[in-house]
């Protein structure tokens, strides 16, 4: 999986296999950090500010927080079984992470000033074998891919409800919403 930050001169690309995040300069084309995240990472999500990088550890069922001034995991928070996609809000206070084995989405509060500050403050069940997630740009909805399900979630995240369950191809995996 990849993910760019907010300014286009990074990305950030997980390695199931080597248990890292590379980081790669876009001007350069090249590896200028490579960060150890645990076991077989997935899901890669920058905030909209470019100072974290939130990273599902599909081997540890938690997410790795990365400063990424320093490029040094600084939290890890603990999920639902088997986290693969990993989605942050438009504001950057909540992370939204599907939890494949357990049929669910994970909500953590990644607003600084609260006092659930990277925990997990909600879980939604969604549909079978959940693996992708996306918010919409109004920070309303979330889409998760049901691989099991040949369906998406429409979540409410203002409720933390799913709204609408959409039939798609079977094994869907990734989303992204324009």
């Amino acid at each position: 999986r990849v993910a760019v930050n907010p300014t286009g001169t990074l990305a950030y690309i997980t390695d199931e296999g080597g248990d890292s995040v590379s980081v790669i300069d876009l001007a350069t084309n090249a590896v200028t950090a490579t960060i150890d995240v645990g076991r077989r990472p997935y899901g890669v999500a920058v905030n909209p500010t470019g100072t974290r990088a939130y990273v599902t550890n599909n081997g540890e069922s938690s997410v790795f927080v990365i400063d990424l001034a320093t490029n040094l995991v600084t939290t890890i928070i603990s999920v639902g079984s088997s986290p693969y996609g990993v989605a942050v809000n438009p504001t950057g206070t909540r992370v939204y992470v599907t939890n494949y084995y357990d049929d669910s989405v994970s909500v953590i509060d990644t607003d600084p000033t609260s006092p659930n500050y990277n925990t997990v403050t909600a879980t939604i069940t969604a549909g079978s074998y959940p693996v992708g997630v996306a918010v919409n740009p109004a920070g309303t909805f979330a889409y998760v891919t049901n691989g099991g399900g040949a369906s998406v979630s429409v979540i409410n995240l203002a409720t933390n409800a799913v709204t609408a369950t959409i039939g798609v191809g079977s094994n869907p995996d990734g989303v992204a919403v324009n």
